[in-house]
């Protein structure tokens, strides 16, 4: 049993509120993202899939536990929704060619300590991502109090250098996870997009 399984078996999931990340709707309702084919990394119980499914998004979630691929197709199965899921390591397993529009993860790529991790990560996106396609990663950062617990911390500066070479960051957003254990834990809602270009490299005035 992996160490995410063991948190399942517990049920200790602070990050699964049952309910619709706030600010993955208020993505759709602004129109930044439509309904598309989309890759959930660490799609836990299913909660976000299923919603996504339920506004017309075609989902794949994954996610490293068993366990937690076993609550997302119970929850699918009650729903009466179309939606994928499957037991998968996005940093280790096989990526699939380039087959999706949008790819999402709520707290994943923030857990990778080391920089090459979080790189490595965020080619595999790109592997993932059609041309012109998006990534939504809500992802803790170093802004607010001092805290012993809750979602780990990166600052902007470590995503910009884990995501500019392999995608364009298109915008870098200050919230707040939607958590009742950890209602003040600062985040940041990343948006990229899969370059047409590669980045260019930095210049001097001369």
């Amino acid at each position: 049993m992996n160490e995410w399984d063991e948190r399942y078996a517990s049920e200790d999931l602070p990050w699964d509120t049952g309910e619709p990340e706030p600010h993955l709707v208020e993505l759709l309702e602004q129109r930044v993202i439509a309904p598309c084919r989309v890759f959930e990394i660490g799609c836990g119980t299913g909660t976000n899939a299923i919603w996504l499914a339920r506004q017309g998004f075609e989902v794949h979630g994954v996610d490293v536990s068993p366990r937690a691929i076993d609550k997302a197709n119970a929850k699918r199965k009650d729903a009466g929704v179309h939606a994928r899921f499957s037991v998968f390591d996005f940093l280790n397993d096989e990526v699939p060619d380039a087959s999706f529009e949008l790819v999402f993860d709520r707290g994943v790529f923030h857990i990778f300590d080391e920089a090459a991790d979080r790189t490595r990560f965020a080619e595999r996106v790109a592997k993932v991502l059609q041309p012109r396609g998006d990534w939504v990663s809500l992802v803790g950062s170093t802004e607010g109090p001092a805290r012993d617990y809750g979602p780990p911390r990166r600052s902007a500066r470590e995503l910009v250098e884990s995501v500019e070479p392999a995608l364009e960051l298109v915008s870098l957003r200050s919230i707040s996870f939607s958590s009742e254990r950890f209602p003040s834990a600062k985040a940041w809602q990343m948006l990229a997009r899969l370059r047409e270009v590669p980045a260019q490299p930095s210049t001097r005035r001369t």
